[in-house]
């Protein structure tokens, strides 16, 4: 593998410093040889490579609208050298086989870590506990389940799943949606859903479930993690089960960062995402509450579809946006009127979720450390354009939006799979890259 010596780059934007790169691992810049590849960084904002705790793969059983190739290029284009692929595969994320394999398929592609997420329930039913302990102790090693897309709306199923993760430190990461709250929902209820005559989602529907959620981590003494929060109410609780020292932790969106309810009346189904975009006071909360800690990481929900499945009538649409290419421009423009720098980036988009998931190699740009790295331009201005992403999916509500920060380089295991703006080679240890 190639050495490094990246020159002159802002570090975590506090400051001029020099990284090197030798054999996968930051190391002293004394070290290196002649032979070294020298990049100069001036201007260029160094992070730590980004992890994203809530990402759609699709593979296997959906490959029409992502694969784990395919999607891992778009994450190394985004900045991500870690992504964790939610469960609702076809087949189902459940077992020990089907976790194998997802994880199989990110180290072959070799552009990211993929780290499966194994279903809570058997099929995303919400009958049953999926096989959490076989999924845990597989090659995979899964630490995070999750139905996401369907809420673990049954108490004593949820609290049983709480339990049974306690045991190797798991996470339980709920997609919080009363079923009986939301039936036929549409988009956000209030005063948009009652002018466009659509069936409405209450913010209560997501309130109570997570007012629930964080009781039952309390008495269980277990880790609780509440995906893609929305709502101002939302926040409040999630602020009061942390001043309670319960063990939660909680997920915000770019596109629910950025995007408001009003866009529904354009009926154009690229604004149709679960749960619905809300209302300008819930977005104004949600960026205080990333500002101030409380929700403690940005989680893409990447969500690609076919246009089959998304371009046609709103009622008919699929819900979900992709945005693992954008998601890092588009955080840098929804803070931009808080007190939000990249050091809080490198907080919110790498460290915390490389933390509360266990992604060992991740968030961190200290001597010793995977050369997990990713280059920033913060002074690019460009037009976001779905057409030029390697993702898929199109389904991209930013498309048109002018935005300054671009990645340029992102360095995974030191190899450098994304080169000034490119995508270069996967990672050539293949699928032993993590031992390289």
């Amino acid at each position: 593998m190639t050495d490094y010596l990246i020159e002159n780059a802002d570090i975590l934007g506090r400051g001029r410093g020099t990284l090197a790169i030798s054999d996968g691992t930051i190391v002293d810049p004394e070290l290196l040889g002649p032979e070294a590849e020298r990049i100069d960084a001036t201007g260029l904002i160094a992070l730590p490579g980004l992890v994203d705790m809530h990402t759609h793969l699709r593979e296997p059983g959906k490959e029409d609208a992502e694969t784990v190739l395919t999607g891992s290029q778009s994450a190394a284009a985004g900045g991500y050298t870690c992504v964790h692929a939610m469960a609702n595969t076809a087949p189902v994320a459940d077992t020990a086989g089907v976790v194998e394999q997802v994880h199989r398929l990110g180290r072959t592609a070799g552009y990211t870590e993929v780290v499966p997420v194994g279903a809570v329930t058997i099929g995303l039913e919400g009958r049953q506990l999926a096989e959490l302990g076989a999924m845990a102790r597989s090659e995979a090693r899964v630490r995070m389940f999750s139905d996401d897309g369907i809420c673990v709306s049954d108490p004593l199923l949820m609290r049983r799943a709480l339990e049974y993760v306690k045991t190797f430190d798991g996470v339980i990461a709920q997609h919080a949606q009363e079923p009986r709250l939301t039936e036929g929902a549409q988009m956000n209820e209030g005063l948009v859903s009652a002018e466009l005559g659509l069936p409405g989602w209450p913010a209560v529907a997501e309130e109570s479930i997570i007012a629930r959620d964080v009781l039952l981590a309390e008495h269980v003494g277990s880790r609780l993690h509440v995906c893609h929060v929305s709502t101002a109410g939302s926040v409040d609780i999630i602020r009061w089960a942390k001043s309670r020292g319960i063990m939660v932790t909680a997920e915000v969106t770019p596109h629910h960062l950025m995007l408001t309810d009003e866009l529904v009346r354009s009926f154009d189904p690229v604004y149709k995402v679960n749960p619905p975009l809300r209302t300008d006071a819930d977005v104004q909360a949600l960026r205080e509450a990333l500002a101030d800690g409380t929700i403690d990481v940005v989680g893409t929900d990447h969500a690609p579809h076919t246009a089959e499945h998304k371009c046609g009538e709103w009622s008919a649409a699929a819900m979900g946006m992709v945005g693992m290419e954008t998601a890092l421009a588009v955080v840098v423009a929804a803070m931009a009127d808080h007190d939000f720098d990249f050091g809080d980036v490198a907080r919110v988009m790498s460290q915390a979720p490389a933390r509360i998931t266990g992604a060992t190699g991740h968030g961190s740009l200290e001597t010793g450390a995977s050369a997990n790295i990713v280059l920033i331009d913060p002074a690019a201005p460009h037009t976001i354009t779905p057409a030029e992403h390697l993702t898929k999916g199109r389904n991209n509500p930013f498309a048109g939006i002018e935005v300054s920060t671009k990645v340029t380089d992102t360095f995974f295991y030191g190899h450098r799979v994304l080169a000034n703006g490119a995508l270069s080679t996967p990672h050539p240890s293949g699928a032993s890259w993590t031992e390289a």
